[in-house]
């Protein structure tokens, strides 16, 4: 599903900001929670620079996105409450972790068992 003409056409932030919403050019819309969000960071603080070093992050169901940046024409820069912001999410990871958002979320309680 990767694609280079993927881009997001709007990006709203919800009010309790816990929650990110994001309409993309070919027509999916996905409304993504802020735990996923961080706790799937495209940072290598999170995902580290293999497989292998992909960091368990805790405690984050009540994290909440603080601030928006836009990176360019194909990123955004997400802010939390938590002091995290090195993450990058490009248009076709937000568009990505959209659709992969159940699996994604049921993998990261598993990784929380351990």
């Amino acid at each position: 599903m990767f694609s280079e003409t993927i881009f997001a056409t709007q990006i709203r932030l919800h009010k309790d900001k816990k929650s990110l919403s994001v309409h993309f050019n070919d027509g999916f819309e996905t409304q993504i929670s802020a735990e996923l969000l961080r706790v799937e960071s495209p940072s290598a603080e999170v995902q580290g620079h293999s497989s292998y070093q992909k960091k368990i992050i805790r405690g984050k169901k009540n994290v909440k996105i603080i601030h928006i940046e836009y990176v360019g024409n194909y990123a955004i820069r997400l802010l939390f409450d938590d002091g995290h912001e090195t993450g990058i999410y490009s248009w076709v990871i937000l568009h990505d972790y959209g659709v992969r958002q159940e699996s994604l979320y049921n993998e990261y309680l598993k990784r929380l068992e351990l």
